[in-house]
């Protein structure tokens, strides 16, 4: 099989930076890190190697040139190519200009699946995927949760996504976009020691506009439909446990509670 799998590396919140005049993250000279959802999809991918040898795994991220070492540690974990899709007329590229290039590079490919991640930190809007699968038609599944390892390889695998409420399972017609949720559990390994000397420049391809023939009225801010009035960061708050008694007035607390919610 041929396996295409998305990352993206993003700024650590502890070496955060933020351009408020261009309402743009700053990626360039900051510490990045593999996004977590992203890792997930990578662990996928090397359980299918792990079974099938023959696989073939490429890493495909757009960013800057300073993550090559980060794609050097990628394919020290047995990958077979990373290709680092990077030029300085992307820079501030919205959601729907970054699925734009991941597509044009995609759409000469030959695969039988491109695995994401589906939440990034940095963003969270989920937009990335489902706009590339709009771009190069596939269909595409997110919150994925578990992927049937067995009958990924027949082409129609059954997929476990996490809907909130429930966990729903499809049957997917591959070539597909899967995109990989952090809930999944899928770990990816850590390098092995004799492997971490390992020269893998080679494997490296990095692809700027030369070759994808953007004009730059179509990229980075100028081209990009998303205009940023506000930011702000998310405050995640925790809230009290309620603790009722099997009474009248402990089922109806328990009743208002599910109704809340929707679930009533």
């Amino acid at each position: 099989m041929n396996l295409i799998c998305l990352v993206k590396f993003v700024p650590d919140v502890e070496d955060f930076k933020y351009d408020v005049t261009r309402n743009v993250l700053i990626r360039e000279n900051v510490k990045m890190i593999l996004n977590p959802d992203d890792a997930c999809a990578l662990a996928f991918c090397l359980k299918v190697k792990e079974k099938d040898p023959d696989t073939f795994v490429e890493i495909v991220s757009m960013a800057p040139t300073s993550v090559v070492g980060h794609l050097e540690d990628l394919l020290r974990r047995n990958f077979d190519q990373a290709t680092l899709i990077s030029d300085r007329m992307f820079v501030g590229s919205d959601t729907y200009v970054t699925s734009r290039i991941l597509a044009r590079y995609l759409e000469g490919k030959t695969f039988d699946c491109i695995l994401t991640g589906t939440h990034s930190l940095d963003g969270d809007t989920s937009h990335v995927p489902s706009q590339v699968g709009e771009a190069l038609h596939l269909h595409q599944m997110s919150n994925i949760v578990k992927i049937e390892e067995t009958q990924f390889k027949t082409g129609w695998p059954v997929v476990d996504v996490d809907s909130e409420r429930f966990i729903s399972s499809y049957r997917v017609g591959l070539p597909a976009i899967l995109s990989v949720s952090k809930e999944s559990k899928y770990k990816l390994p850590f390098v092995k020691f004799k492997n971490l000397e390992l020269d893998v420049s080679a494997k490296i391809k990095i692809i700027t506009n030369r070759e994808l023939g953007f004009r730059a009225d179509e990229v980075g801010l100028e081209g990009s439909l998303t205009q940023v009035a506000h930011t702000f960061t998310k405050n995640l708050q925790k809230e009290d446990r309620i603790f009722v008694k099997t009474d009248e007035e402990g089922i109806d607390t328990v009743y208002d509670f599910l109704e809340a919610k929707g679930f009533i």
